[in-house]
């Protein structure tokens, strides 16, 4: 039997013109943990205080003033998935930052924070066209240093029902990021410099 050919994907920015895709897609998968609307990594971050419906606002006011980078990912025409980054001023929230600041030298120039594939499109590709458009949108606003926080999995007993939102470390491996300290007992710095 012949393995299933890999969807061929295409990349959007969310803005204003991709924002009902972006809201399809959340609210088709309960609003991303069940809330988020990808605004964990953002000044306001999320919390017992904040209601799903006030995450959504939140993030559409980033839509609307461009205060928010992120890839979509499209199958056809059905967004499946992103890959949020942006500088740390835009992304200020990071899981173990005490860790973090303790071994901290220098704030990089872009952060890699959530990737999420929707349901019925996991294990198929969308993470990596994600992360490759990511990178491909810092190199044309600059380059830099461009961390991210993945989640180990080698040595690791699987993790079921689990979904790494900061993305698994062999992910970015493959993408050229290398360890540069470890914050959390599976989780990671990990840092590439991406030229202009």
């Amino acid at each position: 039997m012949a393995d299933k050919a890999m969807p061929s994907y295409t990349t959007r920015l969310l803005d204003v013109d991709t924002w009902d895709d972006f809201a399809r897609l959340v609210e088709a998968n309960n609003g991303v943990w069940g809330g988020c609307w990808c605004m964990g990594f953002h000044p306001e971050g999320v919390g017992n205080d904040r209601t799903a419906s006030q995450n959504r606002q939140a993030k559409v006011e980033h839509v609307r003033k461009k205060t928010v980078h992120q890839v979509l990912v499209y199958d056809g025409d059905e967004c499946v998935g992103w890959c949020q980054y942006g500088p740390p001023a835009e992304l200020p929230n990071i899981k173990n930052p005490k860790t973090y600041n303790q071994g901290l030298v220098q704030l990089p120039d872009w952060r890699i924070g959530c990737i999420f594939t929707g349901k019925g499109h996991r294990r198929e590709g969308v993470a990596r066209a994600a992360v490759a458009a990511a990178l491909t949108a810092i190199k044309e606003a600059g380059g830099g240093v461009v961390e991210a926080y993945p989640e180990q999995v080698d040595g690791r007993e699987p993790q079921r029902g689990a979904y790494f939102h900061t993305g698994p470390e062999n992910l970015f491996e493959e993408f050229g990021f290398r360890r540069d300290r470890r914050i959390a007992k599976w989780r990671w710095v990990m840092q590439r410099h991406v030229q202009p």
